[in-house]
């Protein structure tokens, strides 16, 4: 999450900065990846023109100076995952994460070394894996994650950017540090972090241990180290807009997160990263929204799953809709929606067929459990105009969790549904579970 809050520092920053002293000394040290025609055709309409989302990717690469983190791997990795959306208006931002044991649907991508993966579910950042895999580059790596999220969340990534370990230690450093509070003393050999209890400033080393730490503090889950590295992440945003005032200053925080910045073709340079940024600079601090798409443990559905979540529907739907639409989502009305889950175990439902192919109520069953819905199957009356989803009364709750997985279908109540089920009928248009 903090590599996300990087990036959004460096926009801010430049957006009041001027911009032409930047442009000879750091427009070279942004890399840029061509995803050309990777991502297909079959992607969402960015229904807010004039808004951005931006995919930021947290790079876990064991290359050169990072090697000390671990050796051997053979795919690409990624430590954090989130979107950034920039509204149209430049009065607000938010930046949502997406905890990379998310368990979602992974559609085909293409490797590094051309071959195609099959479609599955998985953890959400195996998606920077497979695209990088095999000889793969940062563009594989990055089609298949932007073709993931779009799948997973509706929304219309407009561009990528990907920061390494040290982009972010540079623009630590660059501040003098940043203050945390730990609650209790963090020894976290993983990390290499040894932090005692109370206030203090940390940079270099101590800041990467101190925001990747995860099983030794806390609960020891994804989620929970999310939390420390929003509250990282605002403190890094907010210092960069307060301190970073005298040329030199400035000049140290964006050459060291420029240089570890690899980004789409488009906003590869100092030029584009300036356009976007200067509507930015007066963003104020409670305007800059830093949220956690709604999540719970996948074992409440999957007992036998104890390493992943899922997104807690119907909110992570209103949540990225909500994004579609360029409207305003605070952390506290987020975390007052989100307070109570209706798990997908707790949702019976009947999946009928009711299209002329065969065997497809059968294959959206198997999708379903997946995510834990009991799932009964059987053939509609006769063949549905489009995909529905019906409740009998006292069950709108539980047909607004399945109907909110299926974008443009909407449940609604018949009473002479099947008492305690609610009834998913496939129509020609149903695309499958995402």
């Amino acid at each position: 999450m903090v590599w996300g809050g990087g990036v959004l520092a460096v926009l801010l920053l430049l957006g009041g900065a001027g911009g032409a002293w930047l442009y000879g000394s750091l427009d070279g040290n942004i890399h840029s990846a061509d995803l050309g025609d990777r991502l297909g055709g079959d992607r969402p309409d960015n229904i807010s023109p004039g808004s951005k989302n931006i995919l930021v990717v947290g790079s876990d690469s064991r290359d050169g100076a990072n090697a000390k983190y671990g050796k051997g791997l053979t795919t690409m990795q990624s430590d954090t995952l989130m979107v950034v959306h920039i509204a149209a208006d430049r009065k607000w931002a938010g930046i949502v994460s997406l905890p990379r044991d998310s368990y979602v649907h992974i559609p085909s991508c293409e490797r590094g070394d051309g071959s195609r993966s099959d479609p599955h579910f998985f953890k959400i950042n195996e998606s920077f894996a497979i695209g990088g895999t095999q000889g793969g580059d940062v563009a594989g790596a990055a089609a298949c994650t932007i073709k993931t999220v779009e799948k997973n969340t509706g929304l219309r990534i407009d561009h990528f950017a990907s920061v390494d370990f040290q982009g972010f230690k540079g623009m630590v450093n660059a501040l003098g540090g940043i203050e945390v509070c730990p609650e209790e003393a963090i020894h976290d050999k993983k990390a290499h972090l040894d932090l005692e209890a109370g206030c203090q400033t940390v940079k270099d080393e101590e800041a990467l241990g101190y925001v990747r730490a995860r099983y030794s503090v806390g609960d020891g889950t994804d989620t929970g180290r999310i939390g420390r590295q929003q509250e990282f992440m605002e403190s890094l945003a907010a210092k960069a807009q307060r301190k970073l005032t005298s040329p030199k200053a400035l000049y140290g925080f964006l050459d060291s997160a420029t240089k570890s910045l690899t980004t789409d073709e488009e906003l590869a340079g100092i030029k584009p990263l300036y356009d976007l940024a200067s509507g930015l600079k007066d963003i104020p601090e409670d305007r800059l929204h830093f949220l956690t798409v709604p999540n719970y443990p996948r074992e409440a559905d999957v007992p036998s799953d104890k390493a992943n979540v899922v997104w807690q529907y119907p909110q992570a739907a209103r949540l990225f809709t909500a994004m579609a639409k360029d409207e305003e989502v605070t952390k506290k009305r987020l975390t007052a929606e989100s307070a109570d889950p209706l798990y997908a175990s707790r949702v019976r439902v009947q999946v009928l067929n009711g299209t002329s192919e065969a065997g497809a109520a059968a294959v959206a069953a198997r999708s379903l459990a997946k995510f834990g819905f009991p799932v009964t199957t059987g053939n509609a009356p006769e063949e549905a105009a489009k995909t529905s989803v019906t409740y009998p009364p006292g069950k709108a709750a539980e047909a607004e969790v399945l109907a909110s997985r299926f974008p443009g279908v909407t449940a609604k109540k018949d009473a002479a549904a099947t008492p305690g089920t609610v009834t998913l009928t496939l129509g020609p248009d149903f695309e499958g579970l995402g």
